[in-house]
């Protein structure tokens, strides 16, 4: 008796996102005003055909009939959702921060973006998985009872922490821009990723993955205090380099608070910075590397003009052998006043509010202290002003991805942690005419800028690819844009980068 035909397998049923929402708005930051549509979706990502996660974007197109760029913009983390650029730097609507960049009251306002690259590309802004109103998507199966009946239906979630990972982060972002420029038949269109911090991190990885991996051709890839090498964020006992990033940055601090036992409080911060860099090149980097081989005299005489330059006293400096964190710096130099500087912006000060416990307790004030205003305006925008409706939470910077976060690449234990300079350099070989453009902000201790001259200067360019990247630095911190000169003269560097890219 022959077997009864096997039943043919069932599809999964297709994942349906939340609807989403779209609007209708004009930016009337600039001279002539710029109808334009803003979308917010959600895109369905695939694992082996089956729908796995949802990246959430929100998209703003100029209505009009010329041929635009498409910019795809992100931040870093890892796990912070978009809205520190969306709202801070370049969307057609920003937080009204004081022009100095300090804390705005509550709740803050939205107010037209007067510096906002909408006048010259059209916008996505990418909340990577696990950020933003960005999850991955859980599913059921059924499971055969172990006597080989049926069973029931059981909740089965992909792994919640897949997406925590730097490859399969570029991957899903990878998809996403194709998946949105074959939903919004941009093909055609010239195309740039923008991020910042780790966010810069994944651009100059991108900019070969996206081009070699998918397909996708770039115009241009813009890095915004980008953490190239991930292994010099924080340095030992028996490194360097991580030490010699930081003191330019600790120099321009001490100088701005008055500190300095080199420079007055006037002092061209050009000066501040020539001088550092100086000292950090020819003096420290050899007391750091010879140690305790070195002359006395000698010794004594780096750790004094050092201490001098970051406003410490002598006698700390000498006991940290010349090596101050970060945190240590920050926490340090004004104790006397029961002040903290802000890691992410150094000219920013917060009251400390243990002065007497001996590691520093309180809030960073550059990035917990913003937190309040970048939450707040983003669910003002997405839900009352473009009408997503959802009662997902909006995650604006997720520790749980954070500390999540590992090196998924399939490499052997003993090589070192992947940076992205490699394949920056890689992408710019890759594609003869992408341009690119890296910038910090010079008061920025998390990502220092000489991080990014110093690898500049290493990466073995030649005169043709020299040629291409613009490494341009502005007052203020890590979110440098937040300074009202500094967003101004930033979106006026951009729009003249992305014409020069496009041959306009």
């Amino acid at each position: 008796m022959s077997e009864e035909p096997e039943e043919p397998k069932a599809a999964p049923a297709d994942h349906e996102p939340p609807a989403g929402a779209q609007t209708s708005a004009t930016w009337t930051g600039g001279a002539t005003p710029l109808p334009y549509t803003v979308s917010a979706r959600w895109v369905v990502l695939r694992k082996k055909d089956k729908p796995a996660a949802e990246i959430f974007s929100v998209a703003y197109v100029a209505d009009t009939d010329e041929a635009r760029p498409v910019t795809f913009v992100f931040n870093g983390g890892p796990g912070a959702s978009s809205a520190y650029l969306h709202l801070g730097a370049i969307g057609p609507q920003r937080v009204a921060f004081p022009p100095d960049g300090s804390l705005p009251e509550m709740p803050p306002r939205l107010e037209q973006n007067e510096a906002s690259w909408l006048l010259f590309t059209d916008l996505v802004f990418v909340d990577p998985v696990g950020t933003g109103f960005s999850r991955v998507i859980e599913r059921k199966k059924k499971e055969k009872a172990a006597d080989g009946g049926g069973g029931d239906d059981k909740e089965e979630t992909f792994d919640p922490k897949e997406y925590f990972g730097q490859k399969r982060d570029l991957e899903s972002l990878s998809e996403f821009i194709g998946r949105w420029l074959s939903a919004n038949g941009r093909w055609g269109s010239p195309i740039f990723v923008a991020g910042e911090s780790y966010g810069g991190y994944r651009v100059g990885r991108l900019v070969r993955m996206l081009q070699e991996g998918t397909g996708i051709g770039l115009n241009g890839a813009i890095l915004i205090s980008p953490a190239l090498e991930i292994g010099t964020l924080n340095p030992t006992d028996y490194d360097v380099l991580g030490w010699i990033d930081t003191l330019p940055t600790m120099a321009l601090a001490a100088a701005h608070h008055g500190r300095s036992r080199v420079f007055p409080r006037d002092t061209p911060p050009g000066e501040v910075r020539g001088e550092a860099e100086a000292f950090a090149t020819t003096e420290l980097a050899p007391f750091l590397v010879r140690g305790a081989s070195l002359d006395g005299g000698e010794r004594e005489r780096v750790l004094t003009r050092l201490s001098d330059l970051v406003g410490l006293p002598t006698d700390f400096v000498t006991r940290a052998e010349g090596r101050i964190s970060i945190a240590t710096f920050a926490r340090e130099l004004l104790r006397d006043e029961r002040k903290v500087l802000g890691l992410y912006d150094s000219t920013v000060t917060a009251i400390d509010p243990f002065p007497d416990r001996e590691t520093f307790a309180g809030p960073d004030p550059t990035l917990a202290g913003i937190s309040p205003a970048y939450t707040m305006a983003v669910n003002r925008l997405l839900r009352a002003e473009i009408g997503v409706e959802t009662e997902r939470e909006y995650t604006l910077l997720s520790y749980e991805v954070n500390t999540a976060w590992k090196d998924d690449a399939p490499q052997h234990a003993f090589l070192p942690l992947v940076g992205a300079t490699d394949d920056f350099r890689y992408g710019m070989a890759l594609n003869p005419h992408m341009k690119a453009f890296i910038t910090h902000g010079r008061y920025d201790l998390v990502t220092p800028y000489y991080a990014t001259d110093r690898l500049r200067n290493l990466m073995r360019l030649d005169p043709q690819m020299g040629d291409r990247l613009t490494v341009r630095h502005f007052d203020g911190g890590h979110m440098f844009y937040a300074w009202e000169t500094s967003r101004r003269a930033f979106g006026e560097a951009i729009a003249t980068f992305v014409a020069d890219a496009v041959g306009a």
